[in-house]
């Protein structure tokens, strides 16, 4: 018996997902039209209306509804701090720690040779511009502490004290090889009183 040309298509739509493989995809496909097709009716109309009002916001690159996120709009933030993280989720724990108080710019990514993402793949030129606007004056590298995270940090690193600015990386109080959406806000929060000179 072959599958279904709309149910296949629905399967290979799932694995797009990080950690969805083919055998997650059909149960999670089989699930959502056997059980609980009104939740497959929002997933779909959910991630229709995400993909429509989602934009990067102009000054650090996370996804917001407007052209400028909450956090840039704040005019209570430090503007001569601008720390650096890979993905919003990262962004979302280190404000969790209430012991950052500056902005923010968001690569969308981090540098990995091995599968083909490079300095065009991530907002490199972004951050460079955004950095050099002569209002900030430090900036805060919080990649993860994994071999890419640490090779991108490296690689702005040079390039940003390159253009003069002071340049600083979050302590390893994190775990080696740990992403900082699944560590506890006290062990990031540590991490950011404790950055080091690069």
């Amino acid at each position: 018996m072959t599958t279904p040309s709309s149910l296949q298509q629905l399967i290979e739509a799932l694995k797009v997902l990080p950690g969805v493989g083919p055998k997650s995809a059909s149960r999670m496909a089989y699930h959502l039209l056997q059980r609980d097709q009104g939740g497959a009716v929002n997933l779909a109309h959910a991630i229709e209306y995400a993909i429509a009002t989602l934009n990067h916001c102009k000054r650090c690159n996370t996804f917001t509804e407007a052209d400028v996120c909450d956090i840039c709009a704040d005019e209570q933030r430090n503007t001569h701090q601008l720390c650096v993280v890979e993905m919003p989720t990262d962004l979302l724990m280190i404000e969790q720690t209430l012991a950052y108080q500056g902005l923010y710019f968001v690569l969308m990514g981090r540098l990995s040779p091995l599968d083909g993402i490079g300095p065009k793949d991530i907002a490199l030129s972004r951050l460079l511009e955004r950095a050099s606007d002569g209002e900030v004056s430090e900036v805060v590298l919080a990649t993860n502490f994994t071999v890419e995270g640490e090779a991108t940090a490296h690689y702005l690193s040079e390039l940003l004290r390159a253009r003069g600015l002071q340049v600083s990386r979050i302590a390893r109080g994190l775990p080696v090889g740990g992403e900082l959406e699944h560590v506890d806000p006290g062990t990031l929060a540590q991490a950011l009183v404790e950055r080091r000179q690069l």
